[in-house]
């Protein structure tokens, strides 16, 4: 089906007080993975290209982007692709050429105001590609190479009022907040502060979205989305998956040199966890229009 936009997926989402999922891909068996497990609880989800993952491929956007929009394409769910934490001008510029609806900018690293005027020109640009933009609003920690944040740690959490404010003088499309998540977490022992989400979800007019989630419990992801939480992300829970699974491969078949043997389990492990998080997340109603 045609590739959709992470937007209309977010505000589908959240007129109906559920949640899209979307999960970073570094590899074709990211994408197929991801893919597959939406399939097969027939749900829409979001891919997501991170700074990150663009560093690992050489600096090089389209390979991963283009078989993502393929692969998308071929879908029997909608499929959108985001491109995640751009801080490089550079790249965010290379967005819409190649073929993504959306993009998240992040600045949450610089004081206050540097992050707000940086964010406003992203969102002036952005817009005028008609994109779809996100940015973040407290410390979520973990990414970058930065070492995992204490995220109860004063200061660490999004102010509600700093949070409407930023959104209503930057202009973004949708809000990802500090509300007791870190990025790269490998064990699900993450809670979160609900009355903070309460609070932020009342007072901002724009999607919340949750950064960090591999690191919670499947009785907290429930809540974020209860708590106002549109869109959530995960990219470590698929990692693990897949690295579990090829090394019990391995372990098994000490013997085998030929990787699809590995990579099959990899990507198996990868679909059966994105379909465990979309079912936990909740019922998505059907998109009724899905193209760009």
């Amino acid at each position: 089906m045609p590739l959709t936009t992470t937007g209309e997926l977010v505000a589908h989402a959240a007129a109906h007080r559920s949640a899209v999922a979307s999960f970073n891909i570094i590899t074709l068996e990211h994408v197929e993975a991801v893919i597959a497990g939406a399939e097969s609880v027939r749900a829409p989800v979001v891919l997501q290209v991170s700074e990150n993952a663009v560093r690992f491929r050489h600096g090089r956007l389209l390979p991963l982007a283009r078989a993502a929009v393929a692969a998308a394409e071929r879908a029997a769910v909608p499929v959108a692709l985001h491109l995640d934490h751009v801080r490089s001008d550079a790249l965010l510029r290379q967005a819409p050429d190649a073929g993504f609806g959306s993009v998240m900018y992040d600045a949450a690293r610089l004081p206050y105001a540097e992050n707000l005027a940086a964010t406003r020109a992203a969102v002036d640009w952005a817009h005028a590609q008609g994109l779809w933009i996100e940015a973040e609003l407290g410390e979520i920690g973990g990414k970058g190479g930065k070492p995992p944040l204490d995220a109860h740690a004063t200061g660490a959490r999004t102010d509600p009022d700093q949070a409407r404010a930023f959104v209503a003088d930057s202009g973004v499309d949708a809000l990802a907040v500090a509300i007791g998540t870190t990025h790269a977490m490998t064990t699900r022992t993450a809670t979160l502060d609900h009355a903070l989400l309460e609070r932020l979800s009342a007072t901002v007019d724009v999607p919340l979205v949750l950064h960090g989630s591999s690191g919670l419990p499947d009785d907290e992801l429930a809540a974020a989305v209860t708590g106002g939480i549109a869109k959530v992300n995960i990219g470590t829970a698929l990692n693990i998956a897949m690295t579990g699974a090829i090394r019990r491969f391995l372990t098994a078949h000490p013997e085998e040199v030929d990787s699809r043997g590995y990579l099959t389990a990899g990507r198996e492990a990868m679909t059966r966890t994105v379909a465990d998080v979309i079912r936990t997340l909740g019922p998505v109603p059907a998109v009724t229009r899905a193209g760009r």
